[in-house]
């Protein structure tokens, strides 16, 4: 029997991972750093989490009442961590539940007033906030980045809009 040549005989070196060029750790942080920084505009002043803000802005985009599940898979977040946000805001009386009127038996969440009140004040200093993130990209770098998210998020067969979100909770 032959010997094996050198490279194939001896013990294969172990890949090494470079976290900083891993794209979905890149992804992870930054979106852990983008979210932090959002959360400064609504967590002192309004006293809303991360998953109290999901809720909220969920239901703000959004005419119809829908489903803690609905905001759950918009937002990619585990439903008892929606779940505990929507019991916070239901007491803060920032959010309400409703009948659902094609099935009595389940409810569905929509904004009280003064869930709408804090939507609509929040709205234009998270988008300012969001312009400051993304200031240092151009024009079409910001136009390229939306381009190339939307790309991935496909791939992933993520919803992309409420169209979409809709007619999945359709099913």
């Amino acid at each position: 029997m032959a010997a094996l040549p050198r490279e194939e005989s001896a013990p294969k070196k172990a890949a090494r991972l470079d976290l900083f060029r891993f794209m979905p750790f890149r992804l992870n942080r930054l979106a852990a750093e983008v979210s932090s920084a959002l959360s400064a505009e609504y967590a002192t002043r309004y006293g809303l989490d991360i998953p109290e803000w999901r809720v909220l802005a969920t239901l703000g985009f959004r005419h119809e009442p829908c489903s803690a599940q609905y905001v759950a898979d918009c937002t990619r977040t585990h439903k008892s961590t929606i779940s505990r946000a929507v019991t916070s805001l239901m007491k803060r009386q920032i959010i309400e539940r409703v009948e659902n009127e094609d099935d009595r038996r389940e409810f569905r969440l929509r904004l009280t007033g003064e869930g709408a009140a804090l939507y609509e004040e929040l709205i234009p200093r998270l988008l300012r906030r969001e312009q400051e993130i993304l200031s240092c990209l151009s024009a079409q770098e910001r136009r390229d980045l939306g381009r190339l998210l939307g790309k991935i998020e496909a791939s992933l067969e993520l919803v992309q809009t409420s169209e979409e979100a809709d007619a999945k909770e359709a099913y």
